[in-house]
C-alpha cells in the first residue's frame, strides 16, 4: 500500500466553537476524516485510531495549552500544526524547534491550511508505515526479560561479557547465556544484526 493510499485523520483542537467549525469546514474539501475537540484534555481522553494522524490546534487552550500538549506528545509521531490568533515570536520559535509542521495565524487562507495539512499527513503516513514495519521487531523485544534487555543494551554498546558480568555481579558464563537468549529471541543471526535492531528500536537511548 502506497503512503497516500492510507486513510488519514485530522484532529482539530480549539476551544472557540466558531473557529473550530470554520477549520473543520475548511478541511472538508480534503479526503480525510476530521475529529474536533474543545480541549487538549478531551483529546487525550479519547481513544486513538490506528491510522496516520495530525493535529491542528490553538496555542491558548483552557487547561493544557497547545505547547504543553506538544510536549506531552513528543515521540508520538503525530505532526502538529498550530493555528492561533495569539501567537508571538517566542511561541513560534518554541513550537517549530519542537517539530511543529507550521505555525499559522488566524485567520489563515484555506490554501495555507491545506498545504500545511498535506505536509503534516505526509509525515504522519511515513511515520505510520515505519512504525508498522517495526512491529515484528518490537514483538521480539517484548519477549526479553528485564535482565536480557539490560544485557542487550550493553552488548550493542560494545561491552564484553566480562565487563557486563562485573556490572551486574554475575558470572561471565551467566552473561553468555543471556546473550545467547537475546540473540535467539530477537532472531538475530549476528552481533552486527543485533546492533542494527537496537538502532531501529533505539535501545542505546533507552536501555
Amino acid at each position: 500500500m502506497a503512503p497516500d493510499d492510507l486513510d488519514a485523520l485530522v484532529i482539530v483542537i480549539d476551544d472557540d466553537s466558531v473557529a473550530r467549525l470554520r477549520t473543520v469546514r475548511a478541511l472538508q474539501a480534503m479526503d480525510v476524516t476530521v475529529e474536533p475537540f474543545d480541549s487538549a484534555e478531551a483529546f487525550l481522553r479519547s481513544p486513538r485510531q490506528d491510522i496516520p494522524t495530525c493535529l491542528i490546534l490553538d496555542v491558548s487552550l483552557p487547561g493544557l495549552s497547545g505547547l504543553e500538549l506538544q510536549e506531552a506528545l513528543a515521540g508520538a509521531a503525530i505532526p502538529l500544526i498550530f493555528l492561533t490568533g495569539h501567537g508571538d515570536i517566542p511561541m513560534v520559535v518554541r513550537a517549530m524547534k519542537a517539530g511543529a509542521v507550521e505555525f499559522l495565524t488566524k485567520p489563515c487562507t484555506i490554501q495555507d491550511m491545506h498545504t500545511a495539512v498535506r505536509e503534516a499527513l505526509a509525515r504522519a503516513r511515513v511515520a505510520y508505515q515505519q512504525c508498522a514495519a517495526l512491529a515484528p521487531l518490537r514483538a521480539h523485544y517484548a519477549r526479553l526479560t528485564p535482565r536480557e534487555r539490560a544485557v542487550m543494551a550493553r552488548v550493542v554498546a560494545g561491552q564484553p561479557s566480562k565487563q557486563i558480568a562485573a556490572a551486574f555481579g554475575l558470572h561471565e558464563q551467566t552473561v553468555k547465556v543471556h546473550r545467547f537468549r537475546v540473540m535467539h529471541k530477537m532472531q538475530a543471526e549476528s552481533l552486527a544484526e543485533l546492533v542494527k535492531m537496537a538502532g531501529q528500536l533505539r535501545i542505546a537511548d533507552n536501555p
